[in-house]
């Protein structure tokens, strides 16, 4: 599938003050929901606190998120081949850059994001959406999931929209699942913020 060639015309939507409060000036950053991660070939970040949404898009405009990081993880431009390549803030995040010379020292953090990448691919696969939902719900549970008396809330404050760009599929039908899951009583929402139910 054809990437868009044209990076500058998406960044440019993007308002200079929120590109001039996320330049690169010292090994620990912090951002604010919606602010864009910096991507650059030298540069590895490590994830701190927060979750973070890896995105690309095609010549169309449709988004295509290419997976979702959160405490511990690496995240960077040196860790992908796609271009356009976009790191956005779900929420507050906390980074530490890891320079070049220091990167054979996170072979454990490398590998995680290898396997969190694959998990992704192979969730976009699966048939019938239902299941692809379900299998994606629980993945986000596992990964930023909070126990609570009901069940399980995933703190992750994410849309209908993002959720059918990481699944392949579209808003509406996203829509649709989740009110299906919803009065079969295996989730629960709050807002954003949906709670996978106990049994």
């Amino acid at each position: 599938m054809k990437m868009a060639g044209n990076f500058d015309n998406k960044i440019n939507s993007v308002s200079l003050t929120k590109l001039q409060t996320t330049e690169l000036s010292s090994n620990e950053r912090v951002f604010k929901r919606s602010d864009l991660i910096p991507v650059r070939k030298d540069v590895i970040w490590r994830i701190e606190q927060g979750i973070v949404r890896a995105m690309t898009w095609y010549e169309d405009g449709t988004n295509v998120s290419l997976g979702y990081w959160g405490k511990g993880d690496l995240i960077g431009q040196p860790l992908s081949d796609i271009n356009p390549y976009q790191l956005v803030c779900l929420s507050n995040v906390e980074l530490v850059t890891i320079p070049p010379q220091r990167w054979h020292e996170e072979m454990e953090g490398l590998l995680l994001h290898i396997r969190q990448s694959e998990k992704m691919l192979s969730l976009v696969q699966q048939k019938p959406l239902s299941l692809r939902l379900k299998n994606f719900l629980l993945w986000m549970a596992n990964k930023f999931g909070r126990e609570e008396d009901e069940g399980v809330l995933i703190d992750a404050s994410i849309t209908h929209q993002e959720i059918a760009e990481a699944l392949n599929t579209t808003r509406v039908t996203i829509t649709r699942l989740f009110s299906e899951f919803e009065q079969g009583g295996i989730i629960a929402r709050r807002g954003r913020r949906i709670s996978l139910l106990k049994k």
